[in-house]
């Protein structure tokens, strides 16, 4: 997939599906069972990477914990008012062992199902929890020192930060896995990064795990860094990231790495290697609704901005038809989507779900399905697919006031993008929710003489307009709110 400089993720969150899949089965449904005809609808919509979540083993001890914790059995009854023991199987991101679920199929299905996606040219993505272990994990018993240890007066001062567990050596104190701004994860024990031995350990399953793949979605990428180790745990750990990177593309030159990062360290994450870093920072000023900060956003450098995942929804994240109204979720989409980068988006999203579903669970509610936003993401994919998307030349462009006293124009997010034989999109969004105007600086100059065709590529409307104009005041445009255009431009 490197061939595509801009391509496109789907997060398929696997045990929900396939529990949807053992319906009409009558049986517990493997990835085997996953249909053909789903696999070319990826293909179709013009999907480049399928990540599939959760397909590790969990255990016993992590499901306990998962189905034990109150405050996460609230959640889990809102999502599903008709719960069941047997949706709750434990966090995915509490592994067990790197080796596919048995109930899933196990290695030998995940293998069949990256060769029936290969097929298509689709790329397998899979999750990879560098900080911690689940409860169940075997080193917990076999090489306890694997993991931050913790005294008894930690666990009486910090009882959410450690517990007891019995190893091969007896009963010792670990600590949970955690990030420094928040208790820990109960069903998690942290690994010592300040340890040799954790070094190679988790380098040796990396590889491993990469020879099943063509590329891992890094959980919480940036907690094993040195800096934000130490903050969380007074230790000082060795690099991991570089070397790692490193070992894994000397067999697999291809090999993608994704990172999700949190707390502005996107550009410290992609100078570890990785090929993209979530772009949460978007995300959230989208959220908000902040038009300036967004175009602000764009400012930063295209090589920085061409290794950002951009998206609306994850598995962490609220559903987006759920925060956001429709006009300001369809704008959100034209920004996040017409930008430059990875574009990721979520099992259910494109139906305009509204209900996350933890990753604790492996069943979803039923909801049915959002018609007119179906639509839209069908009109939005279908235009994605352009080459000149996938390929071209990305620009911030510029706005100007439409007429003095007008300061609409700050709500205007405007880019250009440029492909072969001078082909020219313009993407135009009032991020506002109330009408804009604008004079919109357009990258034409030495070809703008003569009359311009404007065709709306998301809409089908066409207008013309006058090159001399075009190029003497810029296009103007008067928007409602939330409206976009993704304007194909020729003389």
């Amino acid at each position: 997939m490197k061939s595509i400089k801009y391509p496109s993720l789907f997060q398929v969150n696997t045990r929900v599906w396939l529990s949807e899949l053992s319906v009409p089965l009558a049986r517990r449904a493997t990835l085997d069972d996953i249909p053909d005809h789903a696999l070319d609808v990826f293909k179709e919509k013009g999907f480049d990477w399928i990540w599939m979540l959760s397909v590790w083993m969990t255990g016993p001890n992590g499901q306990a914990i998962s189905r034990s914790r109150p405050e996460w059995r609230r959640e889990f009854e809102e999502t599903l008012p008709d719960l069941h023991e047997e949706d709750i199987e434990g966090s995915g991101f509490a592994i067990a062992d790197y080796h596919v679920h048995t109930d899933l199929g196990g290695d030998a299905a995940l293998q069949r199902l990256r060769e029936r996606l290969n097929t298509r040219g689709l790329k397998l993505m899979l999750d990879f929890v560098p900080n911690h272990m689940g409860p169940d994990h075997p080193w917990v018993h076999e090489h306890p020192e694997y993991f931050v240890s913790g005294t008894a007066r930690d666990i009486e001062v910090n009882p959410d930060n450690y517990t007891r567990v019995r190893s091969e050596g007896g009963e010792c104190i670990l600590a949970y896995g955690r990030d420094p701004y928040f208790g820990g994860w109960p069903d998690t024990l942290q690994l010592d990064y300040s340890q040799p031995s954790v070094i190679h350990a988790m380098q040796q399953e990396l590889l491993r795990i990469s020879g099943q793949c063509d590329g891992l979605r890094c959980d919480m990428a940036m907690l094993i860094l040195p800096e934000v180790f130490y903050k969380t745990w007074g230790k000082s750990a060795q690099s991991f990231w570089p070397d790692a990177i490193d070992a894994v593309r000397g067999q697999y030159p291809d090999f993608c790495f994704m990172a999700e990062v949190y707390w502005d360290m996107e550009w410290a994450l992609q100078q570890q290697g990785f090929d993209y870093a979530y772009d949460k920072r978007l995300y959230d000023r989208l959220c908000a609704g902040h038009a300036a900060q967004v175009r602000e956003h764009f400012k930063a450098e295209p090589k920085y901005q061409d290794k950002l995942a951009r998206f609306l929804e994850n598995h962490d994240e609220a559903r987006i038809a759920a925060i956001l109204e429709r006009g300001q979720h369809e704008a959100a989409a034209v920004v996040t989507y017409f930008s430059p980068g990875l574009r990721f988006f979520h099992q259910g999203q494109l139906d305009g779900k509204q209900k996350r579903i933890s990753p604790h669970l492996i069943r979803g509610p039923h909801e049915e399905p959002d018609a007119a936003l179906q639509k839209f993401y069908t009109s939005l994919l279908t235009v994605m697919q352009r080459p000149v998307f996938r390929q071209g030349t990305w620009q911030l462009l510029e706005c100007t006031s439409a007429w003095d006293g007008n300061p609409s124009w700050e709500d205007f997010i405007a880019f250009a993008w440029q492909g072969r034989d001078r082909e020219l999109v313009l993407v135009v969004i009032n991020y506002a929710p109330h009408d804009g105007q604008c004079y919109l600086r357009m990258p034409v100059t030495e070809r703008a003489f003569g009359q311009w065709q404007l065709h709306d590529l998301m809409s089908g409307v066409t207008y013309d307009r006058n090159g001399n104009d075009l190029l003497s005041k810029g296009l103007y445009l008067g928007m409602g709110a939330w409206q976009y255009h993704v304007f194909e431009v020729s003389k």
